[in-house]
């Protein structure tokens, strides 16, 4: 694209419209074992193969009971029943429960034929090796887990595009599902430019800064779901940085360079983006504080992002539009909005219409409320998110806001 369109503001929103519509709907796919399926996406839905539980099992500790014996069981006239013996753990629950009798049962253990309720130990009183005193009436189902009662089989289980989280895990172990089609994770590339970055393990000279951008952007696209490989630093040099985004792109799916500080710099990441591949630039400039000067791009079916090379708005775009990128090259569902925190605002806001600011906040609850604090700072210390609990966003319009105004947090 020409570079007549480059800062023609367009919304958050938008931008991500321009590239999503060019990517795939299905991602690509591979099978692993539960063990390393934690954070990956499901490729497929999943339905489970099989009632859970197999079999009616008690829910307590007490005794395995026909609910019938016990009516009318009171502390003051209890029900006495047969001890008939103990359900073996472990086992098959073999011997039907004759009338008048009892059976020891443990929590999990298979409900013997014939029985219909439990009887929690706290409500029965042994009165010698062979009976048993029950104080309060059991109705039939109670204390009883009945077969297929949380899962049947052919249930849906989980869905595609679903990320896959401990309790999923084991909820298909417990089904006997040891492998799953999960998504291939995409590859993003991450570089840094600007003469003035120097890689965090060096010793900055005067005018030079540690790379941040590079450690927090691999992080949080690994948070992501994406693999992650870092390309290092290209200084304001057009065929080197010409040369090493060709790098990134030919070996990943998708491209962040976090762009220097100056105009000009910016303008020469533009210029080597737009002549990545088709269609080129699609978004020069987004209605974001921090964050105006990025840059969404798609080279040849591959999704390339200039971000801002101050560390704040770096962090807040990501979180815009290439977060939901990396989720759409995964296949996974993901919501048109982030999980936000209601809170009261401590202090006023200004904020400028036409834009949506975002503002470090620290988050504390009082009584029954959570009370947002703004931590105020320049877009290029990263320390203010370190003292932050979240970013307050503050709408389109708004126009500012009063304190103890309503704000919508989103959480880091």
């Amino acid at each position: 694209m020409t570079a007549d369109i480059f800062f023609q503001i367009v919304t958050p929103n938008e931008a991500l419209a321009r590239l999503i519509e060019h990517l795939p709907r299905s991602a690509r796919t591979e099978r692993v074992g539960l063990e390393a399926a934690l954070g990956r996406v499901t490729a497929a839905p999943l339905m489970s193969p099989e009632d859970s539980p197999a079999f009616a099992r008690s829910a307590m500790d007490g005794y395995a009971v026909r609910a019938a014996d016990t009516y009318g069981a009171s502390e003051g006239l209890p029900a006495f029943l047969t001890m008939d013996g103990e359900v073996p753990m472990g086992a098959a629950a073999e011997r039907p429960l004759q009338p008048g009798t009892a059976q020891l049962i443990h929590t999990g253990g298979m409900l013997p034929p014939e029985a219909d309720a439990v009887v929690m130990v706290e409500y029965t009183q042994p009165v010698d090796e062979t009976s048993v005193e029950i104080l309060r009436p059991a109705a039939p189902g109670q204390h009883v887990i009945q077969t297929g009662e949380d899962l049947a089989a052919g249930d849906a289980l989980l869905p595609a595009g679903h990320q896959l989280r401990a309790q999923d895990l084991g909820t298909l172990a417990a089904l006997g599902i040891t492998e799953v089609d999960a998504a291939i994770p995409p590859v993003v590339g991450v570089l840094s430019s600007g003469d003035e970055v120097v890689p965090a393990d060096a010793t900055p000279a005067p005018g030079q800064v540690r790379d941040v951008n590079a450690t927090t952007l691999s992080a949080l696209a690994s948070q992501a779901g994406a693999e992650v490989r870092e390309f290092g630093v290209a200084p304001d040099n057009r065929a080197e940085l010409d040369r090493l985004t060709r790098a990134a792109l030919d070996a990943c799916d998708l491209v962040i360079i976090s762009a220097g500080s100056s105009v000009s710099t910016r303008d020469m990441t533009a210029d080597v983006i737009g002549s990545l591949g088709q269609p080129g630039v699609l978004a020069h400039g987004i209605a974001v504080k921090p964050g105006k000067p990025t840059i969404v791009a798609l080279a040849d079916g591959k999704p390339v992002f200039g971000l801002p090379g101050n560390p704040v708005s770096a962090m807040v775009v990501f979180g815009l539009v290439v977060v939901p990128t990396i989720r759409r090259l995964l296949g996974a569902v993901h919501p048109d909005e982030p999980p936000r925190r209601r809170a009261r605002l401590t202090r006023s806001l200004a904020s400028q219409t036409g834009r949506i600011d975002f503002v470090p906040a620290a988050l504390q609850q009082r009584d029954d409320e959570w009370w947002a604090t703004p931590v105020l700072g320049p877009s290029n210390l990263i320390a203010t998110l370190v003292r932050a609990s979240g970013l307050i966003r503050i709408p389109l319009d708004a126009g500012g806001l009063p304190e103890g105004a309503w704000v919508d947090v989103e959480p880091f």
